[in-house]
């Protein structure tokens, strides 16, 4: 396998490429999704038989199911972390160690209840549907090219976060209010549900940039795994 390999889709993300980067993942020493969000998933079905198991990963790269392989989520993500730490417990259910394995970079855009709210507002609006999941992906995008996105970094310092969440759900919440008239999301419960998830989150932050600079330095394997596919971005 070269040196750095990337998987991309093709055809509207629908090509089957969680086949194609679980074979490869045979032959790499770590895997990183570099984009996308949580509405992407890639099945695997490893084993044969009785010791058929079936995996379901929406976030958590596919090479977590390779022992000996670190897996990272780097800054292009957009991050539910939620359905991170949701992710984590049921492949931690099924024995599998992700604690040390797993390095998620604290520059991820983070995915909060109004970008939910205003991606199913939308949707439901228009007369032609796009088929959007309603997971908030495109309206977290949108913060990130605007530069008002909340990321991860900002959960370790509560103040500054706090300050930075009432100015941009102040924006938001006026638009699901007077434009799509949608009832206003609640500031303080998305402030205290941020703060829960800034404690679970923190044993998994690190320096994703570094990381893969220094497993290149080392001549790593290193898997790059796209998520949705041509024509579907932006």
């Amino acid at each position: 396998m070269a040196k750095n390999l990337v998987v991309i889709g093709t055809q509207w993300g629908d090509e089957g490429k969680g086949k194609i980067v679980d074979w490869l993942t045979d032959h790499a020493e770590g895997v990183v999704r570099f984009q996308g969000g949580h509405n992407a998933g890639h099945t695997l079905v490893i084993g044969q038989g009785s010791n058929q198991k079936e995996y379901k990963l929406n976030l958590v790269p596919s090479g977590i199911i390779r022992k000996n392989v670190d897996c990272f989520i780097g800054n292009g993500v957009v991050l539910d972390i939620e359905h991170l730490l949701h992710e984590i417990k049921t492949l931690e259910n099924d024995g599998i160690e992700v604690k040390s394995r797993l390095f998620v970079s604290p520059g991820c855009p983070l995915i909060l209840k109004h970008h939910v709210a205003l991606d199913q507002a939308r949707e439901a609006k228009r007369e032609a549907k796009i088929g959007t999941t309603g997971k908030g992906i495109g309206p977290a995008y949108e913060d990130k090219v605007a530069r008002r996105s909340l990321r991860v970094y900002d959960l370790l310092n509560p103040d500054s976060f706090k300050k930075k969440l009432f100015e941009v759900m102040d924006y938001h919440n006026f638009v699901l209010q007077h434009y799509l008239k949608q009832d206003p999301i609640d500031v303080n419960q998305q402030f205290d549900l941020s703060m829960a998830h800034a404690e679970k989150i923190k044993p998994y932050l690190a320096d994703v940039s570094q990381k893969l600079y220094e497993a290149n330095a080392k001549n790593k394997n290193l898997l790059f795994e796209g998520a949705q596919g041509s024509l579907l971005d932006i």
